[in-house]
């Protein structure tokens, strides 16, 4: 995962209203898409980018795929971040 990937899949609306879902609960993908005035290849489209930068996991059970909040990589993001403001000084270990 890099930071670009997610800066770019956290820099559209959408996106960042499926992660508000998300933060939440577990949604299945036709709950989410019930959210939305878009087509349901479009919310899958959108639910791919956040997958492909690991701002969410899908897992699934029986005939649902369900999406959960990924917040470790949101504490990645917030870490550099952090690291910016400070001048570079953040320490990388974990």
């Amino acid at each position: 995962m890099a930071i670009s990937d997610t800066l770019k899949a956290i820099s559209d609306p959408v996106r960042r209203q499926i992660l508000e879902l998300l933060r939440k609960q577990s949604y299945a993908a036709g709950e989410i898409a019930s959210q939305f005035e878009l087509k349901p290849a479009t919310v899958s489209y959108h639910l791919k980018l956040l997958k492909e930068a690991g701002l969410i996991t899908e897992r699934k059970d029986k005939n649902f795929i369900y999406y959960d909040l990924n917040a470790s990589v949101f504490e990645e993001v917030l870490s550099w971040i952090y690291s910016l403001k400070m001048g570079g000084e953040h320490d990388e270990q974990k």
